[in-house]
This record gives C-alpha cells, structure tokens and sequence, in this order.
C-alpha cells in the first residue's frame, strides 16, 4: 500500500520513519519543511511541496497533526486528489465529532476515514511499539492494517468512526490522574529525603507503578523535563475530553484539576514542556521547592 505521511512533529517523524523501514512510505509533507527535510536525510524518502500532490500518488494517507481544525481543514485540501477506494488514517488527537465530520466528507469521494489515536509517547513512536486505538468501517481498517502495524504493537479495532477518539479521550483523563498522582508522591519523597533513585527503582516494580511512573518520575528526580508530551498538547486534549463529557452533563474533577494545573504552568512559561512539569507544582506544596513561576 503506497502511504503518503502529513505532520512529522515529535510523533509523526519517527512514526514515518517506521514506516519506511517496512517499505510502505511513499513520500511525506510538513508545515515546516526542515522536517520533511530531517525525514528524507534519515530514510530517502522524497518530501513533497504540498499535499495535495503527495495525495495523488497514494493509496493511504497518514495524519499526524496537532488541532481538529488541522484535520478538517487537509481533508478537505487534499479529497480532491484521492482517489476512490483509497484510505486517509487520522493518528492525531481530536474530537469524536471531528472524526464523524471528516469520514462523512470522504465518503461523498468513495474514500474511507480511520480514526487512530495513539498512544505510547516519543517512546513508543520510534520503537513502533505504539497502542493504536481504531474507528471506522472495519474492511477499511483490515486494508490499513499492514500500515498501523508498521507503527503500533497494540492495533485494535473499537468500533465505527469516532470510537477510537472516544477511546483515547479515555487514556487522556487516565494520564491526567496518573501524573498528578506521579508528581505528587516524587514530590513527597524528595520532602521526605529519600534517595529518589532507588525508590524509582523499587516502586517502579510494585502495585502502584505506572508507564508515567517509570519513564517520568526520573525526570521530576532531576528537575528537567524535556518535551515528551508536552504541557499544552495534554491541556488541548483534555478540553476535549471536558467538552464529551459536558454532552452527558458531567463534569471530571480529574481533568478540571489538572487543567487548572496546567494553565499556571503555561502562564508561568512552562506550556512547552513534558507533563511531568506538573512536579513543579507539587513541588511547591512542600515549603521553599520550586514553583511554576521560578
């Protein structure tokens, strides 16, 4: 299946990269073409001056992009060029509704929409060892498969088009939890003086343990945390998640909380930063520790 790649952020980069690897990547766009640029250097795979013409030559199409007015706004850009029967596969984090809007205008071209939302971090991009939570018509979706497998070790089919958003709005409340429970007991144990190290270590294989836990509590240990997930990346996500759950008249204390969190952290400076920036936070509950603002 020749696939064409859109958006090589911190993501999609070693995302297209796995799938030239597998020979399935025909050629890539990006906003900015320096990355289009890194992508060719590392792999030989052509970069194109604009998608619609990357489009043209494809059977499927990967999105990679940060916003759902991203989304739409290239589906829309490039339907004209894709032919019948071909594929276009949103990776990026948006909105159920914004998947619903995007396979609905496909399907007038006879073209197929798969939402697949992933998960795993810069991690499991460049490890080919993301959870790719699928939604769409299920044929479509075994068609795609040779391409997710390139890029995830856990590819599931959850249901029709929207399923796979709603999924991963469902991770994205659990990561809020997980890193504000993270960031508050490494807080707790740097108060308490304990070698940060070995209670990583140790913790790291206990019942409380987590994927945050241990791939991110070495970054709280050391005070830096270099853009993994970044802060505002997480906050747009759990807007979405906010705006879902508002259909059902509900209200998420978890996601409330942490978008409060993560509004001083972007106000302070620190929006383009890994998640487990939320240590700062916590940090400052225990008298005369770092701040948001320091």
């Amino acid at each position: 299946m020749k696939t064409g790649f859109i958006g090589l952020g911190a993501m999609g980069l070693p995302m297209a990269v796995n799938l030239a690897g597998a020979g399935l990547l025909t050629g890539a766009w990006n906003r900015t073409p320096a990355r289009s640029s890194d992508l060719t250097a590392m792999t030989g795979v052509p970069a194109f001056d604009d998608p619609v013409s990357l489009a043209a030559g494809c059977d499927a199409v990967v999105l990679c992009v940060s916003a759902d007015r991203d989304v739409l706004e290239l589906v829309e850009r490039i339907k004209p060029a894709l032919r019948p029967g071909s594929i276009v596969i949103d990776c990026s984090t948006v909105s159920a509704e914004t998947a619903r809007s995007a396979a609905a205008s496909l399907a007038g071209a006879g073209v197929a929409f798969l939402d697949c939302p992933v998960s795993g971090g810069v991690e499991g991009a460049r490890q080919g060892t993301l959870a790719i939570m699928c939604g769409g018509d299920p044929q479509a979706f075994e068609r795609a498969r040779p391409v997710l497998e390139a890029m995830g070790r856990t590819v599931v089919h959850l249901g029709p088009t929207g399923f796979g958003q709603a999924t991963k709005a469902t991770n994205q409340i659990m990561c809020a939890g997980i890193i504000q429970a993270v960031g508050e007991a490494m807080a707790f144990a740097r108060a308490e003086g304990l070698p940060l190290e070995k209670v990583i270590e140790t913790l790291g294989q206990g019942a409380g343990s987590s994927w945050y836990f241990v791939h991110r509590a070495p970054y709280m240990a050391k005070e830096e945390f270099p853009a993994g997930f970044r802060v505002r990346l997480h906050e747009k996500d759990l807007k979405i998640c906010r705006d879902m759950a508002a259909r059902h008249d509900a209200r998420l204390p978890v996601v409330e909380t942490t978008l409060m969190h993560y509004r001083k952290l972007i106000e302070a400076g620190h929006g383009d930063e890994d998640i487990s920036a939320i240590f700062r936070l916590k940090a400052a509950l225990f008298g005369g520790a770092e701040g948001a603002g320091d």
